[in-house]
C-alpha cells in the first residue's frame, strides 16, 4: 500500500446549479481527473432531475461513461432546499434565497459524510458565487479552491466593490456616470458596462447579498481558477494575482468540443445538422439567449420582426421559458409561416456543434461567457444582446476591446429596423469581414493558450503542483 503522502489528490467539486456554471465545472472535473485527481462531483437533485429528463439514458450518474475510460470521478446529488418540481426560472429570487440560506447545510452534511468515511479528501473546489465555501473547507480541514466561470474583468469588479462604493460608482441613490479608471489592472470601464447587479440602485436583493458575501468569502480562497485566457486579460490577471493566487486556465471545453461523454444540457437537443448541411458556407445566423436569462416579450417580438425583415437564414433556439414559463409561444402571429423557408426554430440544440458547422456565419447571443468562448473557438463573430449579470461586461470585451462583434442595438427599446440592419451588417461578406478577421485573431490566443506548453496548461500544472505542496502529497511515481 502506498503511503498516505503519495495518494492521488482528491477534490470535492460543487458547481453553481445553473447550466452555464455546470458545463465548465463538468469540463474542469474531467480535465483534473485526466491529470490524476479523484473527483467527487456534487450536483443538486433538481439539476440532475432536469438533465435526466432531457437525456433518459444517463440513469443516476452523468459520469458513468467517462469512468469507463479510467477517470476516477464519483457523483452525488443533494437538495438545494427546494422540491425538485419547483419552477426555479419563474421564482428566481426564492431559488437564490434557498441557495444562500439552505443549500450549505446539505453540502456540509455530504462533505462531512465523505470525510467521515475515512476517505482522504484534500480540497473543496466550489463556484465563487457560493458564500460558504471557505467555511466548510476550514471546518473539514480542506484547502479551498474558488472556481470562477466568467472573465477576470468581472471578477475584479466584484472583488473591488469597496473601491466602487468609495468613489460613488456603486451603492448610491445617484451613482456617478463618469468613466471608472481606478480598478487595479483595468484601464477604463464605463458604468454601463458593469454587471447588471452593479448598475442597480436598489442593492438589497438576494442576488446582491450573494455577491457581497461571495466575494468576502473568495478572499479566503487558497487558489482561484478562472475560465479565461491569460493573453486576453493580462493586465487584469496580473493585478489580481498580487492579491490572490489567481490562475487563468481557460477555455475549459469538453475533450471532443462538439461531443461530450457527459450530459450537461437541461433540455433535450434537436439535431440541426441536416438542415445546416443544405445551407451555403457562412450563411446562417445562429441565435440563442442562453439557458437562464429571460427576454422581454416586446423585445423578443422586435427581434423576430427584425429577423424577418433581414432576409437572412437563421437557426433560432427559443427555449420554452425564454419570456416566462407562463408564456410558451411568445412569437408574433404569422411569424413562423413568414420565415419558414429560411429558418429553423427549435427549443434547444448542441450549441458547440452548431457553432462549429461551416454554414454558421454569425451568432446572435446574450453574451454569456461560455457562448463567447465557444464562438471565438469556432471563429464565429457575434451580435450582442446582453440581458443580465456579467453579459454587459462580456459585451464590452467582445465589441469594444476585441472588436469581433457588434451590438444588436445601441438603444432601448430596440426596433426591428435596427435589428435587421445589424444582422445584415454582421452577415454580409463585405461589412462583416472585419469582424470575421478579428474573431480569428482572438481565436489564435485561445489556441496558443491550449497548445502544449501554452499558458493555460502551464497555469493548471502550476496550480496542481502548489496544491500538492500545500497538502504535502508526493507525486505518484509512474
Amino acid at each position: 500500500m502506498a503511503d498516505e503522502s503519495s495518494q492521488k489528490s482528491h477534490a470535492i467539486f460543487i458547481p453553481y446549479p445553473l447550466q452555464g456554471h455546470v458545463i465548465p465545472s463538468v469540463n474542469l472535473a474531467i480535465k483534473l481527473a485526466s491529470k490524476g485527481f479523484t473527483i467527487t462531483f456534487i450536483n443538486t437533485h433538481a439539476v440532475h432531475h432536469q438533465t435526466a429528463k432531457a437525456h433518459p439514458d444517463i440513469g443516476s450518474d452523468i459520469f458513468a461513461k467517462v469512468r469507463e475510460s479510467g477517470l476516477d470521478i464519483r457523483y452525488a446529488t443533494v437538495s438545494d432546499g427546494l422540491p425538485v418540481e419547483f419552477d426555479r426560472s419563474l421564482n428566481h429570487d426564492q431559488f437564490m434565497a434557498s441557495l444562500l440560506h439552505e443549500f450549505s447545510a446539505h453540502v456540509d452534511e455530504v462533505v462531512g459524510r465523505i470525510v467521515g468515511s475515512g476517505e482522504k479528501v484534500h480540497c473543496l473546489i466550489a463556484d465563487t458565487f457560493f458564500v460558504w465555501s471557505s467555511k466548510i473547507a476550514k471546518k473539514f480541514g480542506l484547502l479551498y479552491v474558488s472556481y470562477w466561470t466568467e472573465p477576470a474583468l468581472v471578477f475584479t469588479l466584484y472583488y473591488h466593490l469597496d473601491l466602487l462604493r468609495e468613489n460613488g460608482h456603486f451603492g448610491q441613490q445617484e451613482c456617478r456616470e463618469d468613466t471608472i479608471k481606478y480598478i487595479p489592472g483595468v484601464e477604463a470601464v464605463e458604468p454601463r458596462d458593469m454587471m447588471s447587479y452593479l448598475q442597480d440602485t436598489d442593492t438589497t436583493s438576494v442576488c446582491h447579498q450573494i455577491i457581497f458575501n461571495a466575494f468576502q468569502d473568495a478572499k479566503n480562497a487558497d487558489f482561484v481558477l478562472c475560465n479565461t485566457v491569460q493573453d486576453l486579460e493580462l493586465g487584469t490577471i496580473s493585478a489580481l494575482h498580487a492579491k490572490v493566487p489567481f490562475y487563468a486556465i481557460g477555455p475549459i471545453f469538453p475533450p471532443g468540443f462538439t461531443k461530450s461523454n457527459v450530459a450537461t444540457s437541461l433540455w433535450s437537443e434537436s439535431d440541426c445538422s441536416q438542415w445546416l448541411d443544405k445551407k451555403p458556407h457562412g450563411s446562417v445566423l445562429y441565435a440563442s439567449f442562453g439557458s437562464y436569462a429571460h427576454v422581454k416579450k416586446s423585445e423578443l417580438i422586435e427581434i423576430a420582426k427584425g429577423l424577418a425583415l433581414s432576409k437572412v437564414s437563421f437557426l433560432w433556439v427559443l427555449r420554452p421559458d425564454i419570456v416566462s414559463s407562463d408564456d410558451t409561444d411568445p412569437l408574433p402571429v404569422g411569424f413562423k409561416e413568414e420565415v419558414k423557408d429560411r429558418s429553423m426554430i427549435i427549443p434547444w440544440c448542441c450549441q458547440n456543434a452548431v457553432l462549429a458547422h461551416p454554414a454558421t456565419g454569425g451568432f446572435l447571443t446574450h453574451c454569456g461567457w461560455n457562448s463567447v468562448l465557444e464562438s471565438i473557438w469556432c471563429g464565429v463573430p457575434l451580435l450582442c444582446f446582453p440581458l443580465l449579470t456579467d453579459q454587459f461586461t462580456n459585451r464590452k470585451l467582445v465589441v469594444d476591446d476585441w472588436k469581433m462583434g457588434i451590438n444588436l442595438s445601441n438603444k432601448r427599446p430596440i426596433t426591428k429596423e435596427e435589428v435587421s440592419d445589424n444582422v445584415n451588417c454582421l452577415m454580409s461578406w463585405k461589412s462583416g469581414d472585419e469582424y470575421r478577421v478579428k474573431v480569428k485573431e482572438v481565436r489564435k490566443s485561445l489556441q496558443k493558450a491550449l497548445a502544449p506548453n501554452g499558458s493555460s496548461g502551464t497555469n493548471l500544472d502550476l496550480f496542481i503542483k502548489q496544491l500538492k505542496a500545500k497538502c504535502q502529497i508526493k507525486p505518484i511515481s509512474q
